[in-house]
């Protein structure tokens, strides 16, 4: 499991804000990011309001949102690989500004009803499948491949302080002002990106050249990464892991509630937890220094099955709290190091297409996953989705880690 993922990068925490260019992007994703979580709480209460209490339209409105993600993400890395990063993400940017934009004038003038939510979402969600990889093809354009794994990590800071402050400002907004205003503030966040992006310089970007349109390109992407052991044995960790374990933050309102009999506060204290943990990770990551090795990939994924194992047998709530810091930091620390390292590994000309697929493996499981943690939930205790999700996890990684095994060994003997 020793495959080299990388390239060495200059220490430090904050080594990738030394570039000027990416510090007016993280700059502007911690404006907008906290506006996105802020919009994800009045969502889901406007749904709430809307459909008088119906869950069940909280599910619709998140699939509605989910759902594009599978259907397009590929092809945002295919794009990505094709245009100009920064002027594709101006335009994805401001119109994913506009539907917020939309959505919050409507419900200020009183007009909003819920198919309107709906379709706002499905086009948020066809925005956002194109800008996940083209968001994430451009880091090495912005800092250089010696820095991506720290601007993965710091990308990681903001999303997760963001995480913190977003919903905890939006329930003051709420209970003062009304959703409307709170998606009115969201749009408004977005012009922070956009500014951002067009203040940057372009001469400092170190940019790719764009692939000529052609067909048969994805198809020339999934053959790449096919030929490539390490980076399909990393993808596959991805997908497992993201599938089984990492959708346990669903059982964390089944696991207050069911298991420990206790009240919503407790659910949000879980997940502040959750947050910290990962905020923390995501430091110790950026502190990270050198390349980005398969080992680290395998070995956090396997510290972070053996922690959700762990949560899952905790007898206490406050174990169980205590559980869920590690497992968030384990958590991040394995997901800035597969990123880091899928990003890392690629040929430039492929990286956001070979991106486009990790995001759909990444995201793609959920579908799967969540629907049957909760039926292990609902029939055998909320723990215990938690001890299948670590345990699957852990399986995962001895068997992908045996096998790269065999092979190097059959590969020696060849050689020899």
């Amino acid at each position: 499991m020793s495959t080299v993922l990388g390239s060495t990068s200059r220490g430090g925490i904050f080594a990738s804000l030394r570039v000027p260019n990416y510090r007016l992007y993280a700059g502007g994703q911690v404006v907008s990011l906290v506006g996105t979580w802020m919009q994800r709480v009045a969502q889901d209460w406007l749904v709430l309001d809307l459909s008088d209490g119906n869950a069940a339209a909280l599910g619709v409105a998140a699939a509605l949102q989910f759902c594009p993600t599978l259907l397009l993400t590929l092809w945002g890395g295919v794009l990505a690989d094709r245009v100009d990063k920064r002027r594709m993400l101006v335009v994805l940017q401001m119109s994913m500004g506009a539907c917020a934009l939309v959505l919050g004038l409507a419900e200020v003038a009183g007009f909003v009803e819920l198919w309107h939510v709906y379709v706002l979402c499905a086009l948020v969600g066809c925005f956002s499948a194109l800008d996940i990889p083209v968001r994430q093809a451009f880091v090495p354009e912005l800092v250089g491949i010696g820095q991506i794994g720290n601007a993965v990590a710091l990308n990681s800071v903001t999303f997760n302080l963001a995480r913190i402050i977003g919903p905890s400002i939006a329930g003051l907004l709420l209970a003062v002002v009304g959703t409307g205003e709170v998606f009115l503030l969201n749009a408004l966040s977005f012009a922070a990106v956009v500014m951002a992006l067009l203040r940057m310089n372009a001469a400092g970007l170190e940019r790719t050249a764009p692939v000529p349109r052609a067909p048969g390109q994805l198809r020339a992407a999934l053959r790449y990464v096919r030929g490539r052991s390490d980076l399909v044995a990393a993808l596959v960790l991805v997908f497992l892991v993201a599938t089984f374990g990492l959708n346990f933050q669903l059982m964390l309102a089944v696991v207050a509630r069911n298991v420990f009999g206790l009240g919503p506060d407790a659910y949000g204290l879980l997940s502040t937890l959750v947050a910290v943990g990962s905020l923390v990770g995501a430091v110790f990551a950026a502190r990270r220094r050198g390349r980005p090795r398969l080992r680290l990939v395998a070995g956090s994924a396997l510290v972070f099955g053996v922690l959700l194992t762990a949560a899952g047998l905790m007898p206490t709530f406050a174990l169980t709290g205590a559980m869920f810091v590690l497992v968030g930091c384990a958590a991040l620390t394995f997901t800035t190091a597969a990123n880091a390292a899928v990003q890392l590994a690629v040929e430039p000309s492929m990286r956001g297409r070979v991106m486009g697929l990790y995001f759909l493996l990444f995201l793609g499981g959920t579908p799967v996953g969540a629907p049957l943690l909760g039926v292990l939930g609902d029939r055998f205790g909320g723990q215990f989705p938690l001890v299948v999700g670590g345990a699957v996890t852990v399986v995962s990684v001895l068997v992908v880690s045996a096998v790269l095994a065999r092979r190097g060994l059959r590969a020696k003997g060849r050689v020899g």
